[in-house]
């Protein structure tokens, strides 16, 4: 096991940066009452899929880039360190839940232009409550002109404006909970996109009124499992990397800023703030990249990487998201800087799919598994 980075690692990384630090513009987003509408989602999508950022995970047979979860995570840094605003991340997860669970014919069909990026695909798995295991408010009856949803899924990320929606729902005859493959543009999909903590990312809810469906393979809990993992480890890279960031602005501005005759990062309590930063920072970083050579490799340790990853991150991001505007005092908590921004991703990425605790209690669960 090498955690060493390559030097295609390091130029995929530094490509995604200089393309982000030219492309993501925050300012419209640092106001009151600010929201995803205010920035350019869409063609900030448009551009990252010209890119072929949207067929990294696609095998090359499929017209993808065929490319495995360390190089995924180079590019995932970049987009939580900008916090960029585009459909990337939701198209991700439909495009993880396609590979697992679609059809051949399904996947024929749909990835080589999610490759592209002349199609979007999002995931609608969640219900009210947030809970991804779950598809109690989402009911499949299946009739003679095929299977029909009804029901709500919460806590879509970038369902709205997404071609093809992957869906969770409990067949009312078997009680089962199985996968469904919907175009959003059809009879009785409706999409809204819903008020949330974090303007840089679109979240939204699907209704479903009978909406026709098509069946995808049977799915058991492995095959839920193995997408659930990649999602939680694509949020942990995000916050991994937003809590680099957020230490290296905090570190400079604490060089910065003079009070009392001396920069402010020469008193001892910013110091420790900052060296409490820094260790959280390494962490994480070590975290996410054992979960990504784990990913890749399909090791069997994969699962309890990834759940790591995911629990260190949610509430290491908090921290430091937190410290940061306290370092910057009272400057730290106007619209006018960005450390808000970075407050309410850490916040918005610790609860999906699970909190920290929760993901605490399934590395318990697979710890004692393995052990």
């Amino acid at each position: 096991m090498n955690f060493a980075l390559n030097d295609d690692h390091l130029a995929l990384r530094q490509s995604a940066a200089n393309f982000l630090d030219k492309e993501v513009n925050l300012s419209p987003l640092l106001r009151p009452n600010a929201t995803v509408a205010d920035v350019p989602y869409g063609e900030m999508g448009a551009k990252i899929a010209a890119l072929g950022w949207n067929g990294i995970v696609i095998p090359e047979t499929y017209g993808g880039l065929g490319l495995s979860e360390i190089e995924l995570a180079m590019v995932l840094g970049e987009m939580g360190r900008t916090l960029a605003p585009s459909p990337f991340l939701g198209s991700l997860f439909g495009t993880w839940a396609l590979l697992r669970m679609g059809t051949e014919e399904q996947k024929q069909r749909l990835l080589p232009s999610i490759a592209e990026g002349s199609a979007r695909i999002a995931l609608a798995v969640a219900d009210s409550n947030g809970d991804a295991e779950s598809a109690t408010e989402a009911a499949v009856e299946t009739g003679p002109h095929g299977a029909g949803i009804t029901g709500l899924r919460s806590f879509a990320i970038d369902a709205a404006g997404a071609d093809w929606l992957v869906v969770s729902a409990t067949d009312r005859r078997s009680g089962a909970i199985g996968f469904y493959l919907l175009d959003a543009r059809t009879e009785g999909v409706s999409i809204d996109v819903v008020p949330w903590r974090d303007p840089t990312r679109m979240v939204c809810d699907v209704r479903l009124s009978g909406a026709k469906a098509e069946a995808m393979n049977a799915a058991g809990p492995a095959d839920w499992a193995w997408v659930r993992d990649r999602i939680v480890f694509a949020l942990a890279a995000e916050s991994a990397a937003g809590i680099q960031h957020v230490l290296s602005v905090t570190a400079a501005y604490a060089k910065e800023r003079v009070a009392f005759g001396r920069p402010i990062g020469s008193y001892q309590a910013i110091k420790h703030s900052l060296a409490d930063m820094m260790g959280q920072s390494e962490c994480a970083n070590v975290a996410v990249l054992y979960a990504a050579w784990a990913l890749s490799e399909n090791a069997k340790q994969a699962p309890l990487a990834a759940a790591m990853a995911k629990a260190y991150t949610s509430d290491a991001y908090v921290a430091c998201a937190n410290r940061s505007i306290q370092v910057f005092g009272a400057i730290g908590f106007t619209w006018e800087m960005p450390n808000h921004l970075y407050l309410k991703r850490a916040h918005a990425n610790a609860q999906l799919f699970g909190n920290a605790r929760a993901h605490r209690s399934r590395v318990i669960e697979l710890a004692e598994l393995a052990a």
